[in-house]
């Protein structure tokens, strides 16, 4: 989760006392019919055809575990704030779908695996991005993949991860890896945006 203004970062932020006012960013929300089939159409294309196990780490009020939901997946969603953990139970109410409190970079999660981990906007704000992603690895199923959204945000003071970056964190875990630019993709955002924005989807073995 991040506010993508030019000087903020998630690092120290409060984020239950942010929970009421998360979803009025567009991308946050999704609430204009636009912003959220873009990112409903990204979402389809990034995880499988059929149902799976989806672990949505750092789901915020749950707006990207409601569509994956919608799109027949089974979901585990985790985030570090008790209020936006409330918010995204109430809007998945009657779903598939489990929301715990923990951290993201350990999720509670026990033995449990999963066909795809789902992470957007966290680990750019990790202390060791390395060791969460060998730790994500480790929580996929043979054949699972790993949903990155990150970037870099901002122009005055740029906070994130660039995506060349992201790949050699990922090279000693696979070979398999593809990188899908967003930043020309103003639905997603609800505006034109000018810093890197991306997706990267690593695969686990063979699909």
């Amino acid at each position: 989760m991040t506010n993508e203004s030019d000087d903020t970062t998630a690092v120290g932020v409060d984020w239950d006392a942010q929970a009421a006012a998360f979803d009025d960013e567009p991308d946050h929300g999704l609430r204009d019919p636009r912003v959220r089939r873009a990112w409903a159409d990204r979402l389809r294309d990034w995880l499988p055809v059929g149902p799976c196990d989806v672990l949505d780490l750092g789901c915020g009020t749950g707006s990207l575990s409601l569509l994956a939901a919608e799109q027949g997946h089974r979901v585990t969603g985790v985030d570090g704030s008790a209020a936006m953990i409330g918010l995204a139970r109430a809007k998945l109410a009657g779903r598939d779908a489990v929301f715990l409190l923990g951290d993201a970079e350990a999720p509670p999660v026990g033995e449990q695996r999963f066909d795809v981990v789902l992470v957007r906007h966290v680990l750019w704000a990790l202390p060791d991005a390395g060791r969460a992603l060998r730790h994500w690895w480790q929580l996929l199923r043979p054949g699972g993949r790993l949903v990155l959204v990150e970037g870099v945000w901002g122009t005055v003071s740029p906070v994130g991860i660039p995506a060349d970056r992201l790949t050699a964190l990922l090279a000693p875990l696979t070979g398999q890896v593809r990188v899908d630019r967003l930043s020309g993709d103003a639905p997603l955002w609800g505006r034109d945006v000018q810093d890197e924005r991306y997706a990267v989807v690593a695969l686990a073995g063979p699909v």
